[in-house]
């Protein structure tokens, strides 16, 4: 009776490409991935000012990627890691949005056809929501603007000269809008000694800024009134966001360099700036509640009266302030989420 030899390497070699087809087979079949948040921003059109419901950016949740299992798993990784970010660019004459008037945007096609996903390749968008948005379209014109120097706080300054007087920028047909130039207190100064040299912009909305393509020269006269320079040593008040109030205590860590500092201005402005109840602020708003007990930083605020400031009276010496803070809830155990009223 013979016994047959049982040859192993065949075994092997059978047992090895069971488990590579397996692999092969995983890899090659689609699963899902959901990406829970992407933004969709306008891409730079001169001629145009374009929005979403009057925002510079439409937010777009639960999109549902679809594809082979190895793209999907590599997505994921990029995306857990930060590697990869999910923002379109929304290009208004390739959309045809390019009449001054109301758009609607059909977001699962625009989003199909997307460079963003193709350069992903294999992967397709099978959902997202909304499924629509509102696109508001501004047709806007060239013409020459005149231009209007204003400080740090938005309040105009006389000036000596600006060279060229007025700049070709992009405006709605019947606007009335001015270029400005926003001067800071080292603008000035460099402006009354020589020369300031800045860039004009124009504000199309309230945060929607637009710069010239071009700079201008501008000159100021020598002050009228010689300033001084004075240290002011005061008190940092503090504004707090809505849900912050009563949960969290400020514990400023560079307090003592906040309070002292130097600043120009006649005596009159010095008085006046000295007579309000906190000449310097600290606004901490709601989102600082997201890293509680990790130092934050965040420049002061500070309160010069607008009547000297429009007349060149009263400005810091130097940078402002920059205060190193924590928020520490004062009870750990009953402290709300970030934005939880």
């Amino acid at each position: 009776m013979m016994i047959r030899k049982i040859k192993f390497g065949k075994i092997a070699i059978v047992i090895f490409l069971t488990i590579l087809i397996w692999v092969w087979t995983d890899l090659d079949l689609d699963e899902e991935l959901p990406v829970p948040r992407a933004t969709i921003r306008v891409a730079h059109s001169p001629e145009l000012l374009v929005s979403f419901n009057g925002q510079p950016e439409a937010l777009i949740n639960n999109i549902k990627l679809k594809g082979p299992a190895k793209k999907i798993r590599e997505v994921g990784r990029n995306l857990n890691d930060g590697s990869l970010e999910f923002n379109f660019s929304l290009n208004p004459e390739r959309e045809k949005m390019t009449t001054t008037g109301p758009h609607t945007l059909k977001v699962l096609d625009f989003l199909r056809r997307s460079d963003e996903i193709k350069e992903l390749g294999g992967l397709t968008v099978e959902e997202c929501k909304p499924e629509i948005i509102d696109v508001n379209v501004v047709k806007l014109e060239k013409k020459p603007l005149e231009i209007e120097c204003v400080n740090e706080n938005g309040v105009p300054v006389k000036v000596k000269s600006i060279d060229p007087q007025k700049v070709e920028m992009f405006v709605p047909a019947d606007s009335r809008l001015k270029a400005q130039v926003q001067l800071t207190a080292r603008d000035i100064s460099q402006a009354r000694l020589s020369v300031a040299v800045r860039t004009p912009y124009v504000e199309l909305a309230p945060g929607w800024r637009r710069p010239a393509s071009r700079t201008v020269n501008i000159k100021m006269s020598p002050e009228a009134d010689s300033l001084t320079e004075h240290t002011i040593d005061t008190t940092l008040g503090f504004t707090l966001g809505k849900n912050l109030l009563g949960i969290y205590n400020v514990e400023v860590i560079n307090y003592n360099d906040l309070v002292s500092f130097s600043i120009f201005a006649t005596s009159a402005a010095k008085e006046a700036y000295e007579s309000q109840d906190f000449p310097i602020t600290l606004i901490i708003r709601d989102d600082a509640a997201d890293k509680p007990y990790e130092e934050q930083r965040r420049d002061v605020v500070y309160h010069f009266p607008e009547e000297y400031v429009s007349k060149n009276e009263i400005r810091l010496n130097g940078e402002p302030g920059t205060a190193k803070f924590k928020l520490i809830p004062l009870n750990p155990a009953k402290t709300p989420p970030a934005g939880v009223d």
